[in-house]
């Protein structure tokens, strides 16, 4: 059934059965990120609206100030939020912390199925502990770090025909995380159309999370891992491996010869700005962008095509996305689980991909008529079979803290080595898992 019916069908029959209608209606407040699929999420929740009597409030705050506002707002017990749609790395917080309400009971009252979901999103964005039939949120927004890049440029003869002299190649889509460098230096200070251009917009960010996923979108397909056995917390030779140390000399080396000048504080908004006034020829992004930018009117539509992150030793993509929580704190508990059961329905699944949010149910993702429905779908579908993503440890915080610290300090302010910067960076780990009895 095609996404439209099936949205709906399933609006009609819960019309029809007033399944969403409560005694009582609430004002709900969901909080959430300010980007592009917060606002399709406005777009989805009038439905929510008209079928349970319910109002629905958002409270959408910036990504660079996203976690320590919500993450203040948790920790001190604070009643704002009754839905969270909360960053993969807080659920182990979220749980142990008792923040979000155990969902497990609902779903088996209400006959939600987890297997209904992909895989990779149950396990980054539900349970805790991980891998565990312990689910504290409902895959809300699947999400990777790709890339896109212009197609009309690399599709011009001149340009071909120079990149083929520089290196013996055919100019396409990269092949390998080097090949993608190679591309990146092959245009960086390339004169187009009377304008100096540069390789590629990559994050460097060090306030937030920024730089941490862009380095991770190197040293993943390197193979990096941050234990040698999952749960044990040895890092030695994990961390800090020749293919580590590799990885991040690699992501230096880009910084360093295939970005836009003065690109020392970058992520998001940067990374977007500089592909939009045609400064690069490749940015690294979030798929959550990626319906907006194929929209855009000067670098969109046939100048722009989409490509996963390639792949070095391994095949790996950053994980991003999120999962949609209950605050335990909230004094409207019963109103919210409401809109988690409605959010989980296939054909509300299907609604929220045709307004830009990215659906993890397999539903969607296993329509036959997915990889054609927009020209990033099949690579969505490529990233998310193989995503990793950063401790979710409730003190991920501490740790993604000392992260961008070391590799900021050692790629963007050129201090010490790679390998100093990872064996600092255990250092710091070692610091915060004895502090939490792991070590």
């Amino acid at each position: 059934m095609s996404y439209s019916k099936l949205a709906a069908a399933s609006a009609v029959a819960l019309a029809a059965s007033g399944a969403l209608s409560s005694a009582v209606a609430e004002d709900l407040t969901l909080c959430w990120a300010a980007w592009d699929p917060a606002n399709a999420l406005v777009e989805l929740s009038k439905d929510f609206e008209a079928q349970s009597g319910h109002s629905m409030n958002f409270e959408f705050v910036p990504w660079p100030n996203f976690a320590d506002r919500m993450l203040n707002e948790l920790n001190s017990g604070g009643k704002l939020c009754d839905l969270l749609i909360g960053d993969s790395q807080w659920i182990g917080g979220g749980a142990e912390n008792g923040h979000y309400v155990k969902l497990n009971g609902f779903f088996d009252a209400e006959g939600i199925s987890m297997d209904d979901f992909a895989p990779a999103t149950v396990y980054a964005y539900s349970t805790w502990p991980k891998g565990t039939p312990n689910y504290y949120a409902l895959p809300a927004m699947g999400d990777a770090n790709g890339w896109f890049y212009r197609k009309d440029w690399f599709a011009r003869a001149d340009i071909q025909a120079a990149y083929k002299a520089a290196t013996g190649q055919d100019l396409g889509e990269p092949q390998s995380q080097k090949e993608l460098l190679q591309i990146a230096q092959f245009f960086q200070g390339r004169e187009i159309d009377g304008k100096t251009v540069y390789g590629a917009a990559i994050f460097t960010e060090r306030g937030s999370e920024g730089i941490t996923m862009g380095v991770t979108s190197a040293l993943y397909p390197w193979g990096f891992k941050y234990e040698n056995t999952p749960g044990s917390y040895d890092m030695e030779g994990a961390v800090n491996s020749p293919e580590a140390v590799e990885a991040l000399e690699f992501y230096k080396e880009f910084y360093e010869t295939a970005t836009p000048p003065g690109y020392t504080n970058s992520y998001m908004g940067e990374s977007l700005d500089a592909f939009k006034s045609g400064q690069v020829a490749m940015a690294m992004n979030w798929f959550a962008f990626f319906p907006g930018l194929y929209a855009d009117p000067a670098t969109g539509g046939e100048k722009i095509d989409f490509f996963v992150n390639p792949p070095q030793n391994i095949a790996a993509s950053t994980l991003g996305g999120q999962g949609i929580s209950v605050v335990s704190y909230s004094d409207k508990q019963e109103a919210a689980l409401e809109y988690i059961k409605w959010f989980a329905q296939p054909g509300v699944q299907a609604k929220w991909w045709e307004l830009g949010g990215y659906s993890a149910h397999n539903s969607v993702l296993q329509d036959p008529g997915f990889v054609d429905s927009q020209p990033f779908a099949g690579d969505f579908l490529e990233a998310m079979d193989g995503v990793l993503d950063f401790w979710q440890e409730p003190a991920y915080a501490e740790l993604l803290l000392a992260m961008q610290k070391r590799v900021h300090d050692y790629v963007v302010a050129d201090q010490g080595t790679a390998q100093d910067a990872l064996d600092k960076l255990i250092e710091d780990w070692t610091e915060v898992f004895e502090d939490e009895g792991k070590l």
